[in-house]
């Protein structure tokens, strides 16, 4: 369930990983750095201001005003429909007929933003798929402890959206 949102994300923390270790290889002792050294830091924060942009959906250190967090996503989440794969399956087990209401999908849709997106992966395959954290940590690349607490918190956000 990404959205384009997440996936420039992801390809600019791994841009802002090679640029922090270009900094940290080179000499800071050595005069002839200094230029590159400041270009690297100034590339790196441009990055991260970029990247707080999009993973809140509105300006860094903008506080005013009725801006949503994860706004990309919340709109990525509202124009999907998530209904007709569930329907599917209810079909085959023959179930009656799934029906959310626009209030309902709506509810979902700020869930699922409300939850970062290793949140929704870990919470998904876990609540979802039915598989064991020991398995997600493995396709995911995390330690069983790290899905553990990605589920967890994924479980108080839904908890605190429900209640």
């Amino acid at each position: 369930m990404e959205n384009w949102a997440d996936k420039l994300l992801q390809e600019y923390e791994v841009g802002k990983r090679n640029l922090t270790k270009m900094r940290d290889g080179l000499d800071r002792l050595d005069p002839s750095a200094k230029q590159e050294l400041t270009q690297i830091n100034s590339m790196i924060d441009s990055m991260a201001y970029s990247m707080d942009w999009m993973a809140t959906g509105r300006q860094p250190g903008n506080y005013r005003g009725a801006d949503k967090k994860a706004i990309y996503q919340q709109q990525y989440f509202e124009s999907m429909d998530l209904i007709p794969d569930i329907q599917e399956q209810l079909q085959d087990m023959g179930a009656k007929q799934l029906y959310m209401t626009q209030e309902e999908k709506m509810i979902l849709s700020q869930i699922f933003g409300a939850m970062s997106l290793r949140e929704r992966q870990c919470y998904i395959l876990h609540v979802g798929q039915k598989m064991s954290m020991g398995r997600i940590a493995e396709e995911i690349g995390v330690s069983k402890a790290t899905v553990q607490k990605y589920i967890n918190r994924a479980k108080e956000k839904v908890l605190e959206r429900v209640s």
